[in-house]
Formats: C-alpha cells, sequence, structure tokens
C-alpha cells in the first residue's frame, strides 16, 4: 500500500516563509487615532539594518508579529491589532541614530495594568538581535485607556488638606544611617528632626524588615516619634514607613498595621517590588486613607543610559497610572543625576493636568492625565541649606524637599539640623512671595536668615564648600 502523497496549498491564503518586516508593520501614511498608545523610541540597529526595517521590527515583535508568517494570522485581523510603525525622525548630530514612533491599538492592552503595558510594549523586543541599542523615551497613553487607572491614593491636594500644611514646599529627612539602627534608637532620630520643624521623615529604601531591627518595632517607636512630635509642635507630621516586603501578602499586612497605628503615610520600593503589587497597594490605601510615598529604587539601572533602557520619564507616567502620591524625581543641584530640562519635564508629567508636547524638555506627545490625581515630586540626594533657594526654585510649591545627611549631618544634631532646614526654606518662600529672584539672590537670603538663626549659621558654615559639580549622562 503506498503513502498517500499531500499538497501544501500556500498560494490558497496562506505563504510560509520569511518577509520583512516593513512589508506589513512600516506604515508612513497611517493617520494615529485618538485611542492609540504611542510610543517614542530610540534606536540604533545593526549594520546593514535599515531604519525602516529596525522601526518596524519594534512594531512587529511588541504587538502581533514574529520572524516567519504564521497561518494562524488569518484567523484574526491583523490589521486591526497590529503595532504601526509610522514615523523616523534622524536624530540630529548622532549617526545611525533615529526616533521610531509606534501607534498601538488601544485592544492591545488590559485594563488597568501597568505590568501589561510594559510586558507588550518593552517586554522582549529589547533582546533583538538586529537593534544594536533600543530605548524608550515616552509614552502618550490614550484617555480612554487612562480613565480605567485609579492613579494616585489621594494626590497633592488631598495630601495638603489632610497635612493642613499650604503655600511652601514640604519638608522631609532620611534617617541615616539607614542600616544598623536599633529601632528605639531609630524612633529618637524621627523625633528630633520632627519637633525641629520638618514635616516628614523617611526609611530608607532598603530598610525592611533585617535582623538588627524588625519592620514591627520600627513602626511602632517611629508612631511614638510622630505622636510626641505632633503634640508638642502643634503640627501633622508624618514618617515614610516602608511597607515594601518578600510577598504581597507581608505588604498589604504591614500597611494595615499602619493604618491601625494611625500615621498618616507609608512608603513602597515600585520599581523592585513590582507594579502589580504597587498598584494593590494603592487602592489599598485610597480605601483606607492612607498617603503612599514611592521610592524609585533600580531606577537608574533601566533610565541613566541615554541610548538604552527606558526613560525615566516613561517610569514616572507608569507611576501615575499605577498609584503614588509622591515620586523621587531628583534635585538638578544634588548628587544624583538629573538634567534640569529633562527633570522639569517629567515633573510637569507628575503633577500638570495636561502637558503640552515639549522637545526642549523631552516631551515628545501631548498628555491629557483626564483628571488623574497628581503626584508631588521628591527632591532628595546630597542637597543642603544652601541649595534651598535654586531647588525652592526649580520645583516651587508642590514638591517635597528632602534633605538627609543634610539635616542629621548638623554639628548640633538632628533638631538645629531640622531647625536650619526650615529657615532657610521659609526664608525663601517669603523672598519668592516678596519678588526676589532667588535665581540670582539666593546666596543672599541665606546669609541674612543666618543673622536670627544660630542654628542656619551653623549649617551654612559646615556646607558652604560641599558641591555636586558633575555633567548629567542623560541630557536632551
Amino acid at each position: 500500500m503506498g503513502h498517500i502523497k499531500t499538497a501544501t496549498q500556500t498560494g490558497l491564503g496562506f505563504r510560509a516563509g520569511v518577509q520583512d518586516y516593513r512589508l506589513t508593520y512600516y506604515m508612513k501614511d497611517y493617520k494615529v487615532d485618538v485611542h492609540d498608545l504611542l510610543a517614542a523610541f530610540r534606536v540604533i540597529a545593526q549594520p546593514g539594518v535599515p531604519a525602516e526595517e529596525a522601526g518596524a521590527a519594534i512594531a512587529a515583535e511588541s504587538s502581533t508579529g514574529t520572524w516567519t508568517t504564521v497561518w494562524t494570522d488569518g484567523l484574526t485581523s491583523l490589521d486591526r491589532y497590529k503595532g504601526r510603525c509610522y514615523d523616523l525622525e534622524l536624530v540630529s548630530g548622532e549617526e545611525g541614530q533615529y526616533i521610531c514612533y509606534i501607534a498601538y491599538p488601544m485592544d492591545l492592552f488590559e485594563e488597568g495594568s501597568v505590568t501589561n503595558i510594559l510586558t507588550s510594549i518593552v517586554g522582549n523586543v529589547f533582546g533583538f538581535k538586529a537593534l544594536k541599542c533600543l530605548r524608550l523615551e515616552d509614552l502618550r497613553i490614550p484617555v480612554a485607556l487612562l480613565k480605567t487607572f485609579q492613579g494616585a491614593p489621594h494626590g497633592i491636594q488631598v495630601e495638603r488638606d489632610k497635612l493642613n500644611k499650604y503655600g511652601r514646599s514640604l519638608l522631609g529627612c532620611t534617617i541615616k544611617p539607614k542600616l544598623g539602627l536599633s529601632a528605639r534608637n531609630y524612633g529618637r532620630a524621627v523625633y528630633e528632626c520632627l519637633r525641629g520643624g520638618l514635616d516628614f521623615t523617611k526609611d530608607g529604601e532598603n530598610v525592611n524588615s533585617q535582623p538588627f531591627m524588625r519592620w514591627r518595632d520600627r513602626f511602632l517607636f517611629v508612631s511614638e516619634a510622630i505622636y510626641k512630635s505632633q503634640s508638642e509642635t502643634g503640627e501633622v507630621k508624618g514618617h515614610y514607613l516602608n511597607a515594601t516586603a518578600g510577598t504581597n501578602e507581608d505588604m498589604l499586612y504591614r500597611a494595615e498595621v499602619a493604618r491601625d497605628l494611625g500615621v498618616p503615610i507609608i512608603m513602597h520600593d515600585y520599581i523592585t517590588g513590582g507594579f502589580t503589587s504597587n498598584t494593590s497597594l494603592a487602592i489599598y490605601c485610597r480605601d483606607h486613607g492612607l498617603l503612599i510615598h514611592i521610592h524609585r529604587a533600580m531606577h537608574a539601572v533601566i533610565d541613566r543610559q541615554k541610548i538604552h533602557g527606558i526613560h525615566f520619564r516613561v517610569l514616572a507616567k507608569c507611576l501615575r497610572m499605577s498609584g503614588g502620591d509622591h515620586l523621587h524625581s531628583g534635585t538638578v543641584v544634588g548628587k544624583l543625576e538629573g538634567d534640569r530640562a529633562v527633570t522639569l519635564g517629567f515633573v510637569d508629567l507628575m503633577r500638570d493636568e495636561l502637558v503640552q508636547q515639549d522637545r526642549s524638555r523631552g516631551v515628545y506627545f501631548t498628555q491629557d492625565w483626564a483628571a488623574l490625581p497628581s503626584v508631588m515630586p521628591v527632591a532628595s540626594g546630597g542637597i543642603h541649606i544652601w541649595h534651598m533657594p535654586a531647588l525652592v526654585d526649580i520645583f516651587g510649591d508642590d514638591a517635597c524637599l528632602q534633605f538627609g545627611g543634610g539635616t542629621l549631618g548638623h554639628p548640633w544634631g538632628n533638631a538645629p539640623g531640622a531647625v536650619a532646614n526650615r529657615v532657610a526654606l521659609e526664608a525663601c518662600i517669603l523672598a519668592r512671595n516678596s519678588g526676589v529672584n532667588l535665581a540670582l539672590r539666593g546666596a543672599e537670603i541665606i546669609k541674612e536668615a543666618c543673622l536670627f538663626s544660630p542654628e542656619l549659621a551653623a549649617a551654612a558654615e559646615v556646607w558652604q564648600e560641599v558641591t555636586f559639580e558633575y555633567q548629567a549622562v542623560d541630557t536632551i
């Protein structure tokens, strides 16, 4: 008995084989739809790969395409679901470097899930061999998709109402040393800072529940410090109790204990902890009246290099969707990376209701936030009282200025360090409100304030020569 011979009817609707991505996914005449999610990628292709092919490959591999044609393409409508590379822009002064614009149909993404958005857009394509370097520069999230996110538990205005603090920046401090203190000594440090005039103190990003200080002990001693300082100053005080944990269950339980203690705010590391965990915690915080401070530990691994990774403006947008009332944003003038124009661009994206396209600040798309609550930027990292005029000038009132070493390093102790920062801030606010140019007369303002604050004068003497003058790596 002979074998039955069969023929593959590829010509009747499916043709097996490999074809260029650009034949299907590069569409320079495509008209962007209001419901599309838009992405801007910085691309350097491997030698011999045309820009159109590189852009189309990104669109394909981050949506419906793969390296070969597959017969199951005929079971769906690729034109409805595929990503499209619709524009390529040569980067001025950079050989072989392009900004590639891709439009994704909104139906590719699960509602209310930052995790799904990032898994789709950057989850696999960054390892594609045809691309030498790839960086996600910006996203435009359509309003219809934004309305499926809760966002921040409360936002800037509600936070101010809860704290009863208006007309100035908020002041904070990370307790140092971050690791090694006992819970009792940690609480003592918190109390001294808060009674001296700070609004907040903060756990370090790596303070969780270690052998030298278990989380429950820290929560109890810090709560005691908060209530004692409040009774003495008549001001609402807070400490960012880090609820980040090894499991979601432990994280939420720590948040529950913080709620039961009656403290106003907790903290989460949103990148190392993950967006799913962060969104769950943000929902819990809104339901139970807690503010949430977001630390960005590990961000520079992802965002610092100019030609590969994900820009922080994208991570900031993702946080605004996932949920957080505060987010670390760099200082411009301190010890951490931060170009002024770039920083102001993503600070706008954190705080404003509508942000217009502004390439001078690195904003590639106009973003309507559709009433999603605003996020307060936190300037932290190597700052002290001489930086105060610049910080007030750069960030304005709706920011938290966080002095760790710039408080605890005061020669007279934590409380005098907090007094020095509070006096410096209020002197700058008074001068600004009187029409003084802080950028031009900042040092003069601090020197004048030193005449009636010995705490500030001592701080000014200690830090007068301390600067961090390094060129930013990530610029426009």
